[in-house]
């Protein structure tokens, strides 16, 4: 099948030959100018609307130097974040998915984090992004008197990339330096400005009307996994268990737990039924308690039974792993024998350690402790959390294989359940299964991140606004940063809105409340980024325009003969130095690895 980028890239080259083609026939009008694969619509319109807009020009100027901190700010977090973006891909050259060139282009279903779905939020917040970058260009222009040959947009072949304001340049020369230094950072002031407002009522009004709908939010589901047999897929909500409501996931495993029958019968948020036919999937395990057998996602390796008994449920497994001090295990991978119990490791200088139990990653599994019996890694914990600092106790264990009691003083830290000194694996002997395969989405999770629980507006008033819009800006990826969380979120695309219900005053607009959730994220999102990567100190960017002003106020107050050379020579240095950091966090991986 050949991938998206291949198809754009195909388009991308059609377009630049026919564009190019007409140009050199004059078959284009004089407004439209192609220059390889970018293509540059100008007019002069709109130009007496800026000079009207930029009447008040002393507030217009207070704004400016309002940008020009935040921006200077910025570019201070840029440099020192692609330069240790480089360094590190220079040092651990392992590519991470967010690194791949494809990602850099805010292309839904190019870039791999941006789903076709949410397509028209992206490319609407694209445009609102680019449009007001550039006004706050052209408005400061006008303000600080500088002449505006032209404006327009920019696209690379039929893809929008960019507007432009091309001030004239003369006129732009005799601009004194702070006016300039304004000018370019305007752009990225009204760039904050429209992310800011946008999270504003985002985090507010908008958040507060949503919330999460009574079920289970079903994720991706295993394979060959009892939920994929029933149908269950991404996107579904489970409702109800054998016509049981259930609102949360603790709800829902509770249920399952009571009911001894390998069927039950599933209800969906759409009304639809389904038929969950319970069997057990290894999903953790210890390769040398059960001799090799091990989990394995792409060909599942599923639990039939325990000392000759069938068994289909969590429940049935942990009754029956519970019963006996020894379990023989059968699976369609083969069987094996093995102590029951709590498995770990002894750390040094701990209490097992002291008491002669090997640290040096010898398995360790703990049958009883003082006399009570230790099944799993949390029956362990409870016994061990009700033992006295300092007394002398009893431990069971089958280190290496071998059986035996070891008298064990108990260190300090009872109540952490970890006094013996034995770091644990969840599970019975470090075995975990599950019975229907459905691996939860976290919508509750997602719902905080935009502010749906933080109180009135987001959390402005409480100081976590600003901790929310870093958290957004990294939420399309995030499975990337915390691998546990396992899902980027793309905004309430239908999918997704499945596992929310609308409430409160905009309860009235029903389903659109997500289609104004989507563009008002998706749109702050690109006004925070475009921003953001703005103020890289580099050249065409405006941040390399405001470092050049920067160096120029710097230098003229230095006592150096040749200030323009200095000037030159700290600008092409930072330049090229972000430049290089840019080209080794995309290509390093490949280069070093």
């Amino acid at each position: 099948m050949v991938r998206p980028l291949y198809w754009v890239l195909a388009g991308i080259a059609v377009y630049t030959a026919g564009a190019m083609a007409l140009q050199a026939r004059g078959k284009l009008p004089e407004s439209v100018r192609v220059s390889g694969p970018i293509t540059t619509l100008h007019t002069g319109r709109g130009r007496e609307f800026l000079t009207r807009l930029a009447a008040p020009k002393r507030f217009w100027r207070a704004w400016g130097n309002l940008g020009v901190g935040m921006a200077l700010v910025t570019m201070v977090g840029m440099f020192a974040a692609i330069f240790n973006a480089g360094l590190q891909a220079m040092q651990q050259p392992e590519r991470q998915p967010v690194q791949n060139p494809q990602n850099v282009l805010v292309i839904p279903g190019v870039n791999d984090f941006l789903p076709p779905a949410a397509a028209p939020e992206i490319v609407l917040g694209l445009l609102i992004g680019l449009v007001v970058h550039e006004g706050g260009h052209g408005l400061l222009c006008r303000v600080e008197n500088i002449d505006i040959d032209s404006m327009g947009l920019a696209f690379f072949a039929f893809i929008p990339v960019g507007a432009f304001v091309e001030p004239d340049e003369e006129s732009r020369l005799k601009a004194s330096r702070g006016s300039q230094t304004r000018m370019f950072a305007a752009g990225v002031t009204n760039n904050f400005l429209v992310a800011f407002v946008g999270f504003l009522i985002l985090f507010g009004p908008v958040s507060g009307s949503i919330a999460v709908a009574a079920g289970v939010p079903v994720g991706n589901v295993a394979e060959e996994s009892a939920a994929q047999e029933a149908g269950l897929g991404y996107g579904d909500l489970v409702t109800e268990v054998e016509g049981q409501p259930i609102a949360n996931v603790t709800e829902f495993e509770a249920a399952l737990a009571d009911i001894e029958d390998r069927e039950v019968e599933l209800t969906l948020k759409s009304g639809e039924t389904t038929t969950l036919e319970r069997k057990l999937m290894l999903m953790r395990s210890v390769p040398s308690v059960i001799d090799g057998i091990e989990p394995n996602p792409d060909d599942p390796t599923f639990v039939e039974a325990i000392n000759g008994t069938d068994v289909y449920t969590e429940r049935g497994f942990a009754r029956a792993m519970s019963d006996r001090e020894t379990a023989t295990i059968r699976t369609n991978r083969g069987n094996a024998t093995f102590p029951v119990g709590a498995y770990g490791l002894a750390v040094e200088n701990g209490p097992l350690a002291n008491a002669s139990v090997p640290t040096d990653g010898t398995d360790v599994i703990v049958t009883h402790v003082d006399g009570e019996r230790t099944p799993n890694a949390s029956a362990y914990s409870s016994v061990v959390r009700g033992l006295e600092d300092g007394s002398t106790v009893d431990v069971r264990a089958t280190v290496g294989g071998e059986p035996d009691t070891y008298s064990v003083t108990v260190g300090s830290g009872a109540d952490r359940g970890d006094a013996l000194g034995l770091r644990t694996q969840q599970g019975y002997s470090g075995i975990g299964v599950v019975d229907t395969g459905i691996d939860v989405y976290p919508a509750a999770q997602f719902l905080s991140y935009l502010g749906g629980f933080s109180g009135p507006w987001g959390g402005l008033f409480s100081g976590q606004f600003l901790q929310q819009m870093f958290v957004v800006l990294l939420v399309p990826f995030l499975s990337t940063i915390a691998p546990s969380i396992g899902y980027n979120f793309a905004g309430f695309v239908p999918d997704v809105a499945n596992f929310y219900t609308v409430t409160g005053p905009l309860s009235a607009l029903g389903g659109g409340v997500f289609m104004i959730a989507n563009v008002l994220f998706w749109t702050a999102w690109v006004n925070l980024n475009l921003g953001v990567f703005n103020c890289v100190p580099t050249f065409p960017l405006d941040g390399g325009h405001i470092l050049r002003s920067s160096a120029e106020s710097v230098v003229a107050r230095l006592p150096i003969e040749d200030g323009r050379r200095a000037t030159t020579a700290v600008t092409a240095s930072i330049s090229l130095l972000m430049l290089a950091g840019l080209f080794l966090m995309l290509f390093g991986p490949q280069l070093f690895g």
